[in-house]
């Protein structure tokens, strides 16, 4: 997902929740951020990123900050993190830390990162931060603007499903702020066998084959692990 990296200046004000929004997170603000260093070195950046994270959850406004690793590509990471509101993020991203740790990362990184801020389509109960040996899932969905509506519906009919599967522990559907089209998926479950019978339950599958011919790009789904 290199090159799309998003602004958090740009995003002030803009993109109101779309249609069947859930109103728990309040206004809130998601940032998810794709991290990629080089593949040796892993080690270094995997020990940033957990800095970046351990430095959010000190941050004023912020309500959980989560960092995963992706599994059979050790430099890629994501880092979660869920704002009280839009200046809340943008102060933590332009803090003298933040500021810090980022140019440690651009020295090792094998692409820029790639920021995306998001309004909450679907989240359920905002929980704490997750904890133990978990699989995230970490999709991106895009689909053609004119599908955007139907799209919203069909992906928030999903996450309430999918919390109703079995070792489910979060399904969290996101719409990018800046591109409405644009969708993240959050899961995290408890085992690798969780999230593979979640993508073969019946509602997952009529999901996938509903979407399709709204689909305006490949559906990027990627599996981690929590890093605690």
């Amino acid at each position: 997902m290199a090159g799309r990296r998003g602004d958090l200046r740009r995003h002030r004000g803009a993109g109101r929740p779309g249609p069947g929004t859930d109103s728990a997170a309040g206004g809130g603000r998601y940032v998810v951020a794709y991290i990629e260093v080089n593949p040796t070195a892993a080690a270094d950046g995997s020990r940033l990123v957990r800095q970046f994270r351990d430095l959010s959850r000190t941050a004023r406004g912020n309500l959980r900050a989560e960092a995963l690793q992706r599994i059979g590509l050790s430099h890629q990471f994501v880092l979660m993190n869920v704002w009280a509101d839009q200046d809340a993020a943008e102060a933590h991203a332009t803090a003298a830390g933040s500021v810090q740790i980022r140019d440690r990362l651009k020295a090792i990184e094998s692409a820029p990162i790639d920021e995306r801020v998001h309004s909450p389509l679907s989240v359920g109960a905002l929980t704490t931060d997750a904890k133990g040996a978990l699989i995230a899932v970490v999709t991106h969905v895009d689909v053609m603007p004119p599908q955007r509506d139907s799209a919203s519906a069909m992906i928030k009919q999903l996450a309430e499903d999918s919390r109703k599967d079995d070792g489910n522990l979060r399904f969290e559907a996101l719409t990018q702020v800046n591109r409405p089209n644009h969708f993240t998926l959050i899961e995290m479950w408890r085992n690798r066998r969780a999230a593979d019978a979640h993508a073969m339950a019946a509602h997952t599958r009529a999901f996938r084959e509903k979407l399709l011919p709204a689909s305006g790009a490949l559906y990027d789904e990627r599996f981690y692990l929590l890093m605690n």
